[in-house]
């Protein structure tokens, strides 16, 4: 059962059990979508009703947000742990690399996910990369007919949200026997033009922090955080616990 908050219900496992769960998608040759909200999604979704049905009608839904974990608690019904969408994505990699599956990156600017695709082979040999398409593309049957004939049991959506989660749900049954996998930035992270933060600040629940120091233009997003746990307190006044759905 998933747990409940804001409306977007979440998986409780943790990043091992959500790789063994990604890796058996791949290897069952049908089609799948993962999605990795923050709050910021969450609270996006409770205005957009499509976005929160994609969000709820994927395979897999991990907390990629520590505001996530924190609202769980205050519901009192937390989950496992944080799952970071970058780390799901690197644990996915890592098994198609090992089971001699491919992959197809999709998003980012041009010429990011070919220096992505170029950094993972170097960290994970034996990875077949199926092919890269930047994500300013207007036409999506020309993308999907490249996705098909790749044969990628992994595809990483980065197409920035809500955008990757409207169109991975949309298209879930066109792009052949794979995993879809919506991971925002990481292509950036993967190509070497931004860094991720430091493992200890990964660990001490940071890694907002550390990405507002880095990237002071993200007030404007991370303003939501606090507005987001405050409307969760008063939930868990006003209702008690979370929903499991």
């Amino acid at each position: 059962m998933r747990i409940g908050i804001k409306g977007v219900g979440f998986d409780p496992v943790t990043l091992e059990e959500a790789a063994a769960r990604g890796s058996a998608m791949m290897e069952d040759g049908g089609g799948h979508y993962v999605v990795t909200p923050n709050p910021e999604i969450v609270w996006l979704a409770r205005k957009l009703p499509e976005l929160k049905a994609a969000v709820n009608g994927a395979d897999l839904v991990i907390p990629d947000g520590i505001g996530v974990i924190y609202a769980a608690r205050i519901l009192g019904t937390p989950l496992k742990e944080r799952v970071p969408g970058i780390e799901l994505a690197e644990a996915l990699i890592a098994h198609a690399a090992a089971a001699g599956l491919s992959v197809f990156l999709l998003g980012a600017k041009p010429g990011v996910a070919e220096r992505a695709g170029e950094n993972l082979c170097a960290k994970y040999p034996g990875l077949r990369i199926a092919g890269c398409g930047d994500g300013y593309f207007k036409e999506d049957g020309p993308v999907l007919e490249r996705l098909r004939a790749s044969g990628a049991r992994l595809i990483l959506v980065c197409l920035g949200f809500p955008r990757q989660e409207l169109w991975m749900a949309a298209h879930r049954d066109e792009v052949g026997p794979a995993v879809m996998l919506g991971v925002g930035g990481s292509m950036d992270v993967f190509a070497g033009d931004v860094k991720r933060a430091p493992e200890a600040w990964c660990r001490a629940g940071l890694e907002w922090l550390y990405r507002l120091l880095s990237q002071p233009s993200r007030i404007k997003r991370m303003i939501k955080l606090p507005v987001f746990l405050v409307s969760v307190v008063w939930e868990r006044i006003v209702h008690g616990k979370a929903d499991r759905v």
